[in-house]
């Protein structure tokens, strides 16, 4: 009797209950586990996702996709760690900005940087009307060019900095009028199809020049084969000095207008800090690295839930002058101490 009272106390519902709690107790700390597994994998996987439509080629985009990289990373962003970035590249076709951008668009990234100006801005408005656009600074002043409402509430799905490219013509001009006082006819180099490069070689430009008795000539380029026939009718024409607009096409060939400039001894000024790097004489403007830096400050911002409608457009508060002295020794020019004093770069 004591010995079935044993087997019995052994197998009491009592102890089958806590048997059966401790199962499910185990069972529940198991799912519980693979649950948060596949939880953290599927966040990892859903890493943000920008689309970068650039005008240039890999190479000419480098210095400017570089700064914005490294604006992310200060604010803790990892290319390929905790965001990716899918890069289209038109290098300076003009015709595959709607193509590239609607690629983009299928792709539903979380935000499409647009590194290129007015045209490549468009491009990406027609692609998507959902997709926050965050412009890096090229082209016109945005709310002329209908993108924006307003710099303080752009009240759409764009916003971003604008680099007064087009503002600063005049003043580039004057720089290149003191740099080489004896100057009497420039040459202006603009691509026809960029509306911006159209206004700043014909409105800009010839208001500054009247200014300064300084005489305008226009040169459009429409195509990469054109630059052979521009720089031969140069040579045949002989400015005395050279003024390039900005554009994704005179960008993309930027290294070739730059070796036409120098092997003519052609005194140079140039809206973009690029061509100076690679061997053009002058550029006057917004501070590129710092500005570009800034396009990450928006992608964060949107990511974080910001509406682009409500995100300022930044207008740049830094600009610099940087004088290649390299570049003026090869074509046999002085640059002034007072224009040198003014630099906030000297490449030598």
């Amino acid at each position: 009797m004591k010995k079935n009272s044993g087997l019995i106390a052994q197998y009491s519902p009592f102890r089958w209950g806590r048997a059966i709690v401790t199962i499910l107790s185990l069972t529940l700390t198991i799912a519980i586990m693979v649950w948060t597994a596949i939880a953290q994998a599927q966040q990892r996987q859903k890493i943000p996702r920008i689309g970068y439509l650039s005008t240039r080629d890999p190479a000419s985009e480098s210095p400017r996709s570089q700064a914005v990289r490294i604006g992310l990373r200060d604010l803790g962003y990892i290319e390929e760690q905790n965001i990716s970035i899918e890069y289209r590249y038109s290098e300076g076709n003009r015709e595959r900005f709607s193509a590239l951008a609607a690629e983009l668009a299928r792709l539903k990234v979380d935000v499409i940087v647009v590194a290129g100006g007015d045209p490549a801005v468009q491009a990406a408005m027609d692609a998507t009307k959902t997709i926050p656009i965050v412009m890096s600074g090229g082209g016109a002043d945005p709310v002329n060019a209908g993108f924006v409402k307003s710099l303080a509430r752009p009240g759409g799905n764009v916003t971003g900095i604008t680099l007064l490219v087009i503002e600063l013509g005049g003043k580039r001009l004057e720089l290149l009028k003191e740099t080489v006082p004896q100057i009497r006819r420039v040459a202006a180099f603009y691509e026809s199809s960029n509306p911006t490069g159209v206004n700043e070689v014909k409105q800009v430009l010839p208001a500054a020049a009247r200014r300064l008795r300084v005489t305008i000539r226009p040169w459009e380029i429409r195509t990469a084969e054109e630059f052979r026939s521009v720089f031969a009718a140069q040579t045949k024409d002989r400015p005395d000095a050279l003024y390039v607009s900005t554009g994704a096409l005179m960008n993309t060939n930027q290294k070739r207008i730059v070796n036409f400039a120098v092997k003519s001894r052609l005194p140079s000024i140039y809206g973009r800090r690029e061509y100076v790097d690679n061997g053009g004489l002058m550029y006057y403007g917004a501070d590129l690295a710092d500005s570009y830096r800034r396009v990450a400050y928006y992608i964060d911002k949107i990511l974080k839930g910001a509406k682009p409608a409500d995100l300022p457009i930044e207008q740049p508060t830094k600009f610099e002058l940087i004088i290649n002295l390299k570049t003026a020794k090869q074509i046999g020019l002085s640059i002034l101490p007072n224009v040198l004093a003014r630099a906030d770069r000297v490449i030598r």
